[in-house]
């Protein structure tokens, strides 16, 4: 699609330091909007999906402070496609919209591209065809379930269901344009290859 305004996707499965690039490519100067913070705020207290996910799937999905009970719904999602679908539903177009504006702002700012970082890019045909560009960050599936498994204090069971329902390794490098592969724990070898990303319109 021809557009002054580039947009780069940067994904890549749970536990690979997508989240992190992210991060370091904003400290280089490149605008970054951030699809999971979006969502976590959406499902924060008082965020806009609380009460359609109360409405939808019952107030015992929804925490004494006023959240999405986070693990509760995992439970349920991993064991039930319809329900992930209800989900997906209910919360995609307001993470979408969220997004929208996020990038109405960069572009007001006189910015000529954003690097949006989506989870579940490659899951998504209309990422695929509005991005101009897709950086996957990429690790052995073992790293992935040692670093959730520290991260997130869940088992190794429980991390490999997460990326069971994710999509497969080989299906995200196949719609990369850059790979960035971070299977090491030393932060300074990301970080060089950050560097060495160059992300022009």
């Amino acid at each position: 699609m021809a557009t002054s305004f580039k947009r780069i996707g940067l994904t890549g499965g749970i536990g690979s330091g997508k989240s992190t690039l992210g991060q370091m490519l904003q400290e280089r100067g490149y605008p970054l909007i951030n699809a999971d913070g979006i969502s976590h705020a959406l499902t924060a207290p008082q965020g806009a999906a609380i009460d359609p996910i109360r409405k939808s799937f019952g107030p015992e999905f929804i925490a004494a402070d006023g959240a999405l009970d986070r693990a509760r719904m995992r439970q349920l999602v991993f064991n039930d496609a319809a329900a992930k679908q209800r989900l997906q539903a209910l919360l995609h177009p307001l993470i979408l919209a969220g997004i929208q504006a996020a990038e109405a702002s960069i572009k007001d700012k006189g910015n000529s591209l954003v690097v949006i970082d989506i989870p579940l890019l490659v899951e998504s045909a209309h990422w695929l065809a509005v991005l101009q560009q897709v950086i996957v960050v990429d690790c052995a599936e073992e790293t992935q379930v040692a670093r959730v498994m520290q991260r997130n204090n869940l088992s190794a069971n429980e991390v490999r269901q997460i990326m069971a329902n994710q999509v497969t390794r080989a299906r995200r490098l196949a719609a990369a344009d850059i790979v960035v592969f971070n299977n090491t724990d030393q932060l300074a070898d990301l970080q060089r290859q950050a560097q060495a990303i160059q992300l022009q319109n």
